[in-house]
């Protein structure tokens, strides 16, 4: 089970496992917004089990303008349909490939389906004569900071175990 952890002004600040939570709100660092049906049972006492919780204490986040590209979210923003034959992707792909100096970034990433993925290779669109079906740009919209935050950032986690200690 995971737990909704919120800064002390309600903003999503990171999800966690439920002990985490726990023992962040017996330890008095935070507090219970909402609990699941299911309790923890323990061995003098049963507690309901946490699924959003408030940090008493504001955490200062820094600034961080964009999200991280990952495989899984790049998967997520071309829905799971190759950006060059329009199938349904399990992996993705560098436009430009890395050994020819393509980075990491979400204009560079696609969702690609097997097949095209191993024909392409490390040669460029244009070697091919391939074309993309959509334009990689980066995700917008607030959905994509707070599924960002399913494993917190490691400037993040640095703050919460500061903050549990």
């Amino acid at each position: 089970m995971r737990t909704l952890v919120l800064n002390a002004g309600y903003e999503p600040l990171a999800v966690v496992t439920f002990r985490r939570a726990l023992v962040l709100v017996l330890t008095g660092k935070a507090s219970v917004i909402a609990e699941d049906e299911e309790p923890v049972v323990g061995p003098t006492e049963t507690l309901g089990r946490p699924s959003v919780i408030l940090l008493n204490r504001y955490v200062k986040i820094p600034y961080r303008h964009e999200v991280m590209a990952t495989r899984r979210g790049v998967l997520r923003r071309d829905d799971h349909v190759c950006a060059y034959c329009g199938k349904s992707a399990s992996t993705i792909d560098h436009v430009m490939p890395r050994c020819r100096g393509g980075g990491d970034t979400w204009e560079n990433l696609v969702a690609c389906c097997l097949p095209c993925n191993s024909a392409k290779g490390d040669r460029t669109l244009g070697s091919l004569g391939w074309q993309l079906r959509i334009r990689p740009l980066p995700p917008r919209g607030p959905q994509w900071q707070i599924r960002e935050l399913e494993r917190p950032a490691p400037q993040w986690s640095a703050f919460l175990s500061e903050y549990a200690a």
